[in-house]
């Protein structure tokens, strides 16, 4: 009974934020562009640690999420008021990373230079200090072993274990089904385990 309360809960949940964000939408459309600063306030930190995952590097992916915001300002009259503005948002920024990782691949930093960013097992910042080397170490391997998987793994590991996306807003931002998203997943955390497998 509880679950299917959290269900329904949940249910009306996202219809309410489809309903504000049509609103949203529809203003953007029409000009108003305090309309559509309220979508990257809202948004701007979710885009920010997706782009972190691609790029690995802080200023690039402050670059590349704002660089994606204003195309998609641009491109606003194009979505359909009754989408997910993320979803359609998304689609923008993973490209625009993508990109920037075929053509800067020799420049761009690794993952193991994003210094405070760390997974959510690895967030601790009231650790000792020799607490705080062995987490560094940790968050380096981590990292480091990220940067190793294919693009789709390391993409449902930022959804899912950076972003802490649940599976059917994964499900909807990749438009795939939800069994898709949690066999995606298993199978990316096996890759990510086999790279970590004797290093932690």
């Amino acid at each position: 009974m509880h679950a299917t309360a959290e269900i329904v809960t949940n249910a009306i949940r996202m219809t309410n934020t489809l309903i504000n964000e049509r609103d949203l939408i529809l203003r953007c459309q029409q000009g108003d562009k305090d309309a559509f600063g309220t979508l990257v306030k809202k948004y701007m930190q979710r885009a920010y640690y997706t782009a972190l995952g691609f790029v690995g590097s802080h200023e690039n992916a402050l670059d590349l999420s704002q660089e994606a915001f204003v195309r998609a300002y641009r491109a606003i009259q194009r979505l359909d008021a009754d989408r997910s503005f993320y979803t359609w948002y998304y689609t923008i920024l993973r490209n625009l990373c993508l990109n920037f990782k075929r053509d800067k691949a020799k420049k761009a930093r690794s993952f193991s230079e994003i210094g405070e960013t760390s997974l959510r097992s690895i967030r601790d910042k009231d650790a000792d200090t020799a607490h705080s080397v062995e987490l560094s170490e940790l968050q380096s391997a981590v990292w480091t072993a990220l940067e190793k998987l294919t693009a789709n793994e390391k993409e449902i590991i930022i959804l899912r274990d950076i972003q802490e996306l649940a599976y059917h807003e994964i499900a909807q931002t990749l438009d795939i089904p939800i069994g898709t998203v949690m066999s995606r997943l298993y199978n990316a955390r096996r890759s990510l385990r086999a790279q970590l497998d004797g290093k932690i």
